[in-house]
């Protein structure tokens, strides 16, 4: 077993022991992909009633590497789940968060660390709209999310 392999177990076991309020797990058959939803738990409006879905996928390098996750739109129709709405998370579902980038990742970061820092984002947000340039970024990114040179200007959201 890989040590990433082994990491991965260790955190699926110590989430399905106990997992934050907010979050939860809804796949994680294998080791390479797992998908979590994640609720803000204050009365944001701009969030209040809604849960997010994201996926993570997961290669050998974690978690000396990043392991980006993205926010999936799911289309079921007792229960959606919309892309949320914040000025660093872009329509495709790409999430601009230092933590999750080359230069802001630790080893020490975990799914529930990161799911929990994503939450925090979107709890302290108070602009309902997309970053700058999004329609743009969008349609002409092929880049790994990893290898987006992504500037952290603004922190204030």
């Amino acid at each position: 077993m890989s040590f990433a392999n082994k990491r991965l177990s260790k955190e699926l076991l110590k989430m399905k022991e106990h997992v934050p309020p907010g979050i939860t797990i809804v796949k994680s058959d294998n080791l390479e992909e797992w998908q979590m939803d994640i609720k803000v738990l204050d009365d944001n409006p701009i969030y209040k009633g809604h849960t997010y879905r994201l996926k993570f996928t997961f290669n050998n390098k974690y978690p000396i590497a990043s392991q980006s996750p993205v926010h999936r739109t799911t289309n079921h129709l007792r229960h959606p789940r919309p892309i949320p709405m914040h000025p660093h998370i872009y329509s495709n579902g790409i999430i601009c968060l230092d933590l999750l980038g080359s230069s802001g990742w630790s080893p020490v970061q975990t799914v529930e660390s990161i799911c929990m820092s994503l939450q925090s984002m979107l709890t302290a947000n108070t602009r309902d709209e997309r970053p700058p340039g999004d329609k743009e970024f969008v349609a002409h990114n092929r880049r790994r999310i990893r290898d987006i040179p992504f500037v952290y200007e603004d922190d204030n959201v």
